[in-house]
């Protein structure tokens, strides 16, 4: 056998390294299969009407389908622990951010951490809660309301004992000494159609998904929530104006991902999301309707979240709200 010099040796080596290295498939670029958009409340409300309005784009920019799959239960909490279990790395959560904020302080047992199973991608819209009533309730505004919920009992319809709008109605009642009956629901949509119809009477919810039914006539709203009036409803004084300094309430719809994501498929989606969000189509239909396109690098996500889950613990601690 010839002996090859020395630096032939070395020679041989580096091209076989090199051609080793050309032969290896380069990791594939995230995504590689469709995504699945997770909607932890049934069809209709802010979270779902959302997801419907940026699919077909999302699904355009990543060249995948985006199923939008809708998994209600348990305060939205069953599908949260959908996603934060899932392994196939294309499935998503969108949800009232609030709300998953809210669940760790409320429930005594979650099946997951939403601080460390999940993390938040961007932020995309804020919808502040509207507080309305059926047409036949004999109030006008906020102070009329709470004399009335004094003087016999009043339903108030919420999308899950626990969500946003039920820690909003008990923090009106910690601040004015109004007597509710909460009604739980499985989702925003089925909280207002049951206001409609009268079997319940009161009800605070995204503005997203009420505000047709306010222009229709079949309910009346008596404020908003947000800290200044908002121009569909120019009309209608926010809580704050009615007596409860600093009141602010709403829904925050935005997308989180299982916490094993890989930092660059987050960085993409953040990007795309946020392109998505903003662009006119979508953000036109979405102002129509009385939500406020915002969006977060996942860093300013991960310190809001981190901020309302103080907000609001503070508040089920007061109210003394706890689950199973």
């Amino acid at each position: 056998m010839t002996k090859l010099p020395r630096l032939g040796l070395i020679l041989l080596s580096s091209l076989t390294l090199a051609t080793a290295a050309t032969a290896a498939p380069a990791s594939p670029a995230w995504p590689t299969g469709p995504i699945k958009l997770v909607v932890p409340y049934p069809p209709g409300g802010s979270s779902d009407i959302i997801a419907r309005a940026i699919s077909t784009q999302l699904g355009a920019a990543l060249k995948q389908n985006v199923i939008v799959d809708n998994r209600p239960g348990a305060s939205g909490n069953m599908g949260a622990d959908a996603v934060a279990k899932s392994t196939d790395g294309h499935t998503l959560l969108l949800c009232d951010v609030g709300a998953l904020a809210i669940a760790p302080s409320v429930y005594t047992k979650l099946p997951f951490d939403p601080s460390k199973d999940l993390r938040g991608v961007t932020m995309l819209a804020y919808s502040p809660h509207l507080l309305v009533v059926h047409p036949g309730v004999p109030a006008n505004n906020l102070g009329e309301l709470v004399a009335l919920s004094k003087t016999r009992s009043l339903n108030f319809a919420v999308t899950a004992l626990g969500s946003a709008p039920h820690l909003a109605g008990v923090a009106v009642e910690q601040a004015t000494g109004a007597k509710w009956t909460y009604i739980p629901y499985k989702g925003g949509a089925q909280s207002v159609a049951d206001t409609i119809a009268g079997q319940t009477e009161v009800t605070m919810n995204g503005m997203l998904a009420t505000l047709p039914h306010v222009q229709s006539g079949k309910l009346k709203v008596l404020a908003v929530s947000k800290g200044t009036r908002v121009p569909l409803l120019a009309n209608v004084p926010t809580v704050a104006e009615q007596g409860i300094k600093g009141f602010e309430s709403g829904t925050w719809q935005g997308v989180l991902a299982p916490a094993s994501m890989p930092p660059a498929a987050l960085a993409k989606l953040n990007a795309v999301l946020t392109e998505v969000i903003r662009s006119p189509e979508v953000r036109e239909r979405l102002v129509s309707q009385g939500a406020e396109v915002r969006t977060m690098t996942t860093a300013e996500f991960a310190s809001f979240f981190d901020a309302e889950r103080k907000r609001w613990a503070q508040v089920v601690a007061k109210g003394g709200v706890k689950l199973d």
